[in-house]
């Protein structure tokens, strides 16, 4: 891959943030993940060093799609460690509004105080499926249901740790990778380079977009760490893996090393989409998600739904 465009502001501040974390253990987060086999979800708790405070990244809430059932398993975990380790929770990070799992991220503010924050295109995702799902005038498309929504390049802390929100679309046009010290949490952007890069078919991905993307997660110095939101195991590993960095991912990722040029990349990507059935629990999922993970208000019974829409997606 070519280096990125020297203008992009965003980019060079990630970049920055990168590379000055390199050799300097105070720069670098802790890193400590939690894997969701149910749904194949990795969610990360990443803390600095130098104080208590941490970031929680793509929490998942625990869905029985047959009987309608939530449970908060695997957000206890996340609870349990931030509590049993003495870190306060400044953030609870969303990289985009998940196709595949319900966010726990309503759960986790109530018991930590955390922002809930995501990237600003959110609102395109909640106009288009706001009107999939014909939501009525309760239901906000301006992205209000969360605490802070991230342009590209915003930049925060946590704790002492630098940290960016760079805009990465292409399997959602919402989707953003935090780019904290030298770590970066890339979402559903890329898998483990032997399973390659995410599906760009759901209303608003685009292969290009997504070619472009990484393009500039590539771009990043070559030992900064990657941290994926999923992990499927790729034929021939018996194990679940979720973190890689940015110079195995040019060297070896199967869809998109380098010399794979974006004609190529998208021919690829768009024959693969068109194998891959729609995921066990899209529908659920995007209806709570666009809601930064808050149940639809109830019926009149007193009962919340979530809606089915027949022969359409």
């Amino acid at each position: 891959m070519t280096p990125s465009p020297t203008n992009d502001t965003a980019l060079r501040a990630a970049q920055s943030v990168a590379t000055a974390a390199h050799g300097d253990a105070t720069r670098c987060p802790k890193v400590t993940s939690f894997f969701d086999e149910a749904t194949f979800t990795v969610s990360h708790v990443v803390a600095d060093p130098a104080s208590t405070a941490c970031a929680i990244i793509d929490s998942v809430l625990d869905f029985d799609a047959p009987s309608g059932r939530t449970a908060t398993r695997s957000a206890q975990q996340l609870l349990n460690h931030v509590n049993e380790q003495g870190l306060q929770v400044q953030w609870i990070l969303e990289t985009h509004p998940h196709a595949d799992h319900l966010t726990a991220a309503p759960w986790l503010h109530a018991r930590t105080g955390g922002l809930v924050a995501i990237g600003d295109h959110v609102t395109t995702v909640q106009r288009v499926f706001g009107d999939i799902f014909n939501e009525d005038q309760r239901f906000a498309r301006d992205g209000r249901q969360f605490d802070r929504l991230w342009a590209d390049g915003d930049t925060f802390r946590i704790g002492g740790l630098d940290a960016v929100a760079l805009h990465v679309p292409g399997h959602t046009p919402a989707c953003v990778a935090y780019v904290i010290g030298d770590a970066v949490f890339v979402g559903d952007t890329l898998f483990m380079p032997d399973y390659g890069t995410a599906r760009c078919d759901f209303p608003g991905g685009d292969a290009r977009t997504l070619y472009r993307s990484i393009h500039r997660l590539m771009s990043l110095p070559e030992d900064t760490r990657l941290f994926m939101c999923h992990d499927y195991k790729a034929p021939g590993r018996d194990t679940y893996a979720w973190e890689s960095t940015v110079g195995k991912q040019r060297s070896s990722n199967i869809h998109v090393h380098a010399g794979v040029d974006e004609e190529t990349f998208v021919r690829t990507r768009k024959a693969r989409d068109a194998t891959l059935p729609m995921p066990r629990l899209m529908l659920p999922s995007i209806q709570v998600n666009m809601r930064a993970g808050h149940l639809p208000e109830p019926d009149a019974n007193g009962v919340r739904y979530l809606k089915l829409p027949l022969d359409l997606l």
